[in-house]
């Protein structure tokens, strides 16, 4: 914007140092305000909460500073180097010439191919320029049809914003899969490894052993105790594991063979339970833990109502369009085996409850739960764990473990079998237990499949409200996950634009003096906002966070570029002009600018609209937000603006007394 004014004021300027003089403080104000603009853009973003505040404040600092940055640069190191590297190239004609270039140069016999260019390019610019002026000039004779025809704009927008689906962040395709396998409650560990030995083969045939790189299974909990934290949050027991697909570089979409085995994979194993969960760390991050984005709170103190209250809840949301992988996370009814304890007949025997249930933990699982133990290797310092456990094959019924031997650590009694102390009977058990506020909770768990989270968690919340209990049966239902955390992050964000609007309008106020003339610089906010659906309408693009940065991006350069056209029409006004006159010279003086500053975005921005590279689905939203957002604004920038400056401005009254008394 420095260099093409100071271009422009060359023309005009008898001096290269004038003309530099003069190109910078012309631009001075509106190029100081309009940063600032863009930086009060961004401040809103500070105000999100929870994930996406960690997220996107580190970007709103980086455009804040680096527009600060730009805006020393741009009036201290560039008119000096413009000044050093124009005098050494252009001469002392170009130094002292004319007010129309300086003395003539003697004709040139060679040009230069890229000077030849250059003067194809100016020339094409110049009449497209010119054409442009010609254009404008009548729009403002006619402005009320112009009006008309920029409100249809909007109104034919408005109606696109309930089909742009909601989703937090765009879905990524990390060539993972992260299949979680359910056996039934119950099953021994070695029965899970042999399911998972079958899924694994289907999967490789289903899938193709050629887009396949690597399969991994995790069966069951961790050996030891002490480890669990470390485990899957969504593996309770032996019967539980996952599956981590990782795919070739070259494979079929990962939403595409994900959807495939969604269907073929519950056919072919009806026992088993599936469903899969995050596996990039994105999602994992945004789900805070949980094995998917939608999740089900259902508390109470009875966990029987509250049970069958989740149990029906899933299979109602499992109907909902788009909903898949429906489950419940707890399993409240797996078999077990249950040793009751006759604790007088044990005294007798000098045996206690907790001396038989030790014995029964160390026979069944080993001495690493009650008495780790571990010996050193003195030849390389490495630790291994020392554990006694009875085979497991000597224990395979419920008799092998009634003729078990136990014994009390005192001196002088005797070992006893566990069937003269204590009966074995047979009882089920949650193989979990979960807790919200002290109270139990049951989670069903969902994701969202070929829709968008925002219109499926709509759906949901009416099954909920249509299955709510009433409160004298306290049972408290709450919809959380991820769709909790985005509800809070659009919030923020609406809030969050309408705010930075009406922050970038006052402090307008406060520069101009005036409550019009920010007015205008703001009118071609709203073709922004019409831009950014359209684009995502027309790319089947959801909308989502990052698309909301976008938006606030594409609105900061907006009013930065209006800033520009209503400060030089001011200008022109002071010096005499018409409304109209000076809306033409604005708009036709400031044209190179406007279009440099929104062609140089959208351009930046193509690579990351097409989404190529890993991950660059990403950020698409984001740059495809910017796009369509600029498309339209640069348009109302350069024809809508000028066109409201003609019918709200009036001419100063020192200014039409002058034109009076002349």
């Amino acid at each position: 914007m420095v260099i093409e004014n100071i271009e422009r004021n060359i023309t005009l300027r008898a001096h290269l140092s004038d003309a530099i003089v003069h190109g910078c403080g012309e631009v001075g104000t509106p190029t100081f305000l309009s940063t600032l603009c863009i930086c009060i853009v961004f401040v809103p973003v500070f105000l999100l909460q929870g994930t996406a505040r960690y997220l996107f404040s580190p970007l709103s600092v980086s455009v804040i500073v680096s527009l600060l940055a730009s805006l020393v640069l741009s009036f201290t190191m560039v008119p000096v180097l413009f000044l050093y590297l124009m005098r050494a190239h252009a001469g002392p004609a170009h130094t002292a010439g004319t007010a129309h270039g300086g003395a003539t140069a003697a004709p040139l016999t060679r040009v230069h191919p890229l000077l030849r260019v250059h003067l194809a390019f100016e020339g094409a610019f110049r009449r497209s320029r010119d054409a442009y002026r010609n254009a404008l000039a009548w729009a403002l004779s006619q402005p009320k049809l112009i009006v008309l025809v920029f409100i249809g704009i909007m109104l034919v927008s408005l109606p696109l914003f309930p089909f742009l689906g909601r989703d937090f962040f765009p879905d990524v395709d990390a060539g993972q899969m992260r299949l979680h396998v359910r056996a039934p409650p119950g099953t021994r560990l070695e029965t899970t490894q042999q399911y998972f030995s079958q899924v694994e083969a289907t999967l490789r045939r289903l899938v193709g052993n050629n887009q396949i790189s690597v399969i991994l299974d995790n069966i069951g909990l961790p050996y030891s105790g002490i480890n669990i934290a470390l485990s899957d949050s969504a593996t309770v027991g032996p019967m539980d594991g996952e599956i981590l697909i990782s795919l070739q570089k070259k494979h079929t979409p990962t939403a595409e063979l994900t959807a495939m085995l969604r269907r073929e994979l519950p056919g072919k194993f009806p026992a088993l339970q599936f469903f899969f969960q995050p596996a990039d760390i994105v999602d994992q991050v945004l789900n805070f833990g949980q094995p998917a984005p939608i999740d089900i709170r259902v508390s109470a103190a009875d966990t029987d109502s509250a049970y069958k209250l989740a149990t029906r809840l899933m299979q109602l949301i499992a109907r909902v369009p788009g909903v898949v992988d429906a489950h419940v996370f707890q399993v409240p009814d797996a078999p077990a085996l249950t040793v009751d304890v006759d604790r007088a007949l044990a005294t007798q025997v000098g045996l206690t409850q907790r001396e038989a249930a030790s014995n029964v933990l160390v026979t069944t699982n080993s001495s690493a739960q009650t008495a780790p133990n571990f010996w050193v290797d003195p030849s390389n310092g490495v630790s291994y764990p020392l554990v006694v456990q009875q085979p497991s094959y000597d224990i395979a019924t419920s008799g092998d473990l009634k003729i078990m031997p136990v014994s009390s650590e005192g001196a002088g009694t005797q070992s006893q079998l566990l069937m003269n102390t204590s009966s074995i009977g047979r009882r089920t058990v949650p193989l979990v237990t979960s807790q919200l506020n002290i109270r139990p909770v049951f989670d069903v768990h969902a994701n969202v499949q070929e829709r968008d989270l925002y219109s499926t968690s709509r759906d949901i919340d009416r099954v909920i409200a249509a299955n709510r209990p009433s409160a004298a049966k306290a049972i408290n239902v709450t919809l959380s996950g991820q769709v909790e955390t985005m509800r809070e992050s659009y919030t923020g964000l609406f809030t969050g634009i309408a705010l930075a609007v009406v922050l970038v309008y006052l402090f307008l106020v406060i520069n101009f003096q005036s409550w019009i003339d920010p007015l205008i610089v703001l009118m071609a906010v709203p073709f922004t906002l019409s831009g950014v659906m359209w684009m995502l309408f027309l790319t089947q693009t959801h909308l989502s966070v990052p698309a909301l940065m976008g938006t606030l991006m594409a609105i900061g350069l907006t009013t930065a570029n209006s800033i520009l056209v209503v400060t030089f029409a001011n200008q022109r006004m002071e010096e005499g002009d018409e409304p109209l006159v000076a809306a033409v010279t604005a708009g036709f003086t400031r044209l190179r600018p406007v279009l440099m500053t929104a062609g140089a975005m959208i351009l930046g921005m193509v690579p990351m609209a097409i989404g190529v590279g890993e991950g660059g689905e990403q950020n698409a939203p984001l740059a495809r937000a910017v796009v369509g957002g600029l498309l339209f604004a640069t348009f109302a920038t350069l024809v809508f603006v000028p066109t409201m400056y003609r019918l709200l401005r009036r001419t100063p009254a020192h200014a039409a007394s002058a034109a009076a008394t002349a």
